[in-house]
């Protein structure tokens, strides 16, 4: 072993782990989205395009003074964003579309199958290596959230346990398409990180309201709160979250990616004890537990 290699690995394993923090704090972020969500009172498709829209002031600026400082970038990679931010909106209509259906708990559940979606398409497309930790883990991981969404309840399911169960599993995938994407471009330009979150979101809101509006129905006149709480959400989950966790994905494994935001159920059981004195079952505990076992077993080693 060469004595630069020697150099580096202590700067390798202390990236990792900043990553991770970083990763950790962006799911924190994002675990409120359903309490906004609830809290606005809107339907799934309205909450969807104004998540989106409403982040457009923030991040337009933000953008435009990168571009000015670091220059563009190839189109090739703006239209990997505006498709990244197609999934997104993908994702949200059909999470929307699973929750009608099927219920908030189970359909957040399936969309949690992003967690192999997204190192799927990074071992069939870039060659990414699975760990073996990873692939024993992942079942554990998702009886974990099954249990937090509420399948041990009789009661969790809705009128349509099948479509709705679709639903949710296809907006895992697109979730996932969407982190993987991503990823692989903050890999290519790690110094941009306004600009694609930016396209992203103009895309997603745009997706929202074309696919969502006809297919779920899209409120354009939110009065106040709901518009409030929209903004809220907007600003902390489609900016804040989504800047945190693009600054950090490129620098872990996909898989390790996609277990730390496994988190985000967990988290949301937290903030609905916290704020909405919601009472988790002990199945539901217990799935928290699991959750966070398997989270820190699979991202406790992360190889450069």
């Amino acid at each position: 072993m060469s004595a630069p290699d020697t150099e580096r690995r202590p700067a390798e394993r202390t990236t990792a782990l900043d990553a991770r923090l970083v990763l950790t704090i962006g799911a924190t972020i994002l675990s409120g989205s359903a309490l906004f969500m609830q809290l606005s009172g809107t339907t799934a498709g309205t909450a969807a395009f104004f998540r989106c829209l409403l982040a457009l002031p923030v991040l337009l600026p933000l953008a435009l003074l990168e571009r000015r400082r670091l220059g563009g970038r190839a189109f090739r990679w703006q239209a990997l964003d505006l498709l990244a931010g197609f999934f997104l909106g993908l994702d949200l209509v059909l999470w929307g579309e699973s929750i009608i259906n099927i219920g908030t708990g189970i359909a957040t559940v399936l969309n949690n199958v992003q967690v192999l979606a997204a190192p799927m398409l990074a071992l069939l497309i870039t060659r990414e290596r699975l760990s073996t930790g990873f692939l024993l883990a992942t079942p554990v991981m998702l009886a974990g959230v099954a249990l937090v969404g509420g399948v041990a309840d009789s009661q969790a399911f809705g009128d349509a346990p099948a479509y709705g169960a679709l639903m949710g599993a296809a907006s895992g995938v697109a979730y996932g398409g969407y982190l993987f994407l991503l990823r692989l471009g903050g890999t290519r330009h790690a110094r941009h990180r306004f600009s694609p979150v930016c396209l992203a979101s103009a895309s997603a809101a745009a997706t929202a309201l074309l696919l969502g509006g006809p297919w779920q129905g899209v409120e354009l006149a939110v009065g106040w709160p709901a518009l409030g709480w929209l903004a809220a959400l907007a600003l902390s989950s489609q900016v804040t979250g989504l800047l945190v966790v693009g600054s950090a994905l490129p620098r872990v494994p996909s898989s390790v990616g996609s277990t730390l935001l496994l988190l985000q159920p967990v988290l949301a059981v937290l903030w609905g004890v916290l704020l909405l004195g919601e009472s988790p079952t002990w199945w539901q505990l217990l799935g928290c537990v699991l959750v966070v076992g398997t989270v820190w077993f699979t991202s406790r080693r992360v190889r450069s």
